[in-house]
């Protein structure tokens, strides 16, 4: 296997929109073997510092057998099931981490497909998960007196759960979807070990919440001066 520094070798930029290597040739022949890899997926070659698909490399047309000018392509799969491509990078808090860190993240966590109207979160329940919304929309809602009130609305790139990553106590209002929904779900023991066993995993994504969270409370109290201030001129 070829290291970081060499100059020989390729990387893999899959449609998961992470960059995977540097691997060597037979490496890239079993991922093409095992349909990781297919003709179109782009392929980065060190020693001549150039992208190009994997069908149009020399070593990897065999594999491909390609005869024409204008060959049919087969339709590439996710190496995350369920993620369309692009969606990893619209998260926010993901900002931080390098494709290397996205890619080996994802891997630890859960994706869930959520269908309209469905009940993500209950309030009240002890609180083991936070989301990432990769594509779709949810909200978070409370019911007074038998009539609901949003709370917060959440699309692709926005979190919501956090707080349990830091505790155990209950959910604080309900999160339902609006449409049907992609989250990355990313359990609090999941994490906890995470934490411990790949720190490097753990520190630009806590980074990137800390962040998060600090721009809420800011928002927050920018809020809750403004209805103080409305108050007090309504007296």
């Amino acid at each position: 296997m070829d290291q970081q520094g060499s100059t020989s070798g390729y990387k893999v930029w899959a449609v998961d929109d992470v960059v995977y290597g540097p691997v060597n040739l037979p490496s890239l022949v079993e991922w093409v073997q095992d349909e990781r890899v297919v003709a179109d997926t782009w392929i980065y070659e060190l020693e001549t510092a150039f992208w190009r698909k994997a069908g149009e490399l020399d070593p990897l047309k065999l594999f491909f057998g390609q005869t024409s000018a204008n060959p049919v392509l087969p339709k590439a799969d996710p190496l995350v099931p369920g993620v369309k491509p692009g969606t990893l990078r619209r998260v926010k808090i993901f900002a931080g981490m390098t494709d290397q860190q996205l890619g080996r993240f994802v891997q630890l966590m859960q994706i869930e497909n959520v269908l309209k109207f469905k009940e993500i979160c209950r309030q009240g329940t002890p609180g083991d998960s936070m989301y990432c919304v990769l594509d779709g929309e949810v909200r978070a809602r409370i019911l007074v007196g038998g009539k609901e009130t949003t709370l917060a609305t959440f699309q692709a790139g926005d979190v919501f759960g956090e707080i349990c990553l830091f505790d155990d106590g209950p959910r604080s209002a309900d999160v339902l979807a609006n449409d049907d929904s992609t989250l990355l779900k990313i359990p609090a023991d999941k994490f906890d070990r995470m934490c411990q066993e790949q720190p490097d995993l753990a520190t630009p994504f806590l980074l990137a919440l800390g962040r998060t969270l600090t721009a809420r409370i800011r928002n927050d109290n920018k809020r809750l001066g403004e209805l103080i201030t409305l108050s007090r001129a309504a007296r």
